[in-house]
């Protein structure tokens, strides 16, 4: 097998918003998530 170096902090976010820009559902969810927060505070 081979060995996986660490990744650093800054290419494991990359890497985790590359994966989540390719999921439409889990982009959904974040959106709905982040768009029930902004009402919240405006109330």
């Amino acid at each position: 097998m081979k060995k996986r170096r660490k990744l650093s902090f800054e290419e494991l976010v990359k890497e985790n918003k590359r994966e989540l820009l390719k999921d439409d559902k889990a982009m959904e969810r974040i959106e709905q998530r982040l768009e029930s927060r902004h009402l919240e505070k405006a109330e």
